[in-house]
């Protein structure tokens, strides 16, 4: 006698695979976000200070 092959995923099974996913996914996206946060990104050292006035009273 056969054992039947049970094709069939069980509802506990596919709901830690989902929620694994989701806090796999929830890890990587929180690692993310700190490795950009240790980036420097370039910015300007010094203030523009543009006089427009000229400009405004031409209009």
């Amino acid at each position: 006698m056969q054992l039947k092959y049970n094709r069939q995923p069980s509802v506990g099974s596919t709901i830690f695979k989902i929620l694994l996913k989701t806090a796999l996914a929830v890890l990587i996206l929180v690692v993310a976000i700190f490795l950009v946060e240790k980036v420097k990104f370039p910015s300007p050292n010094n203030k523009f200070n543009i006089d427009i006035t000229n400009d405004i009273k031409k209009l």
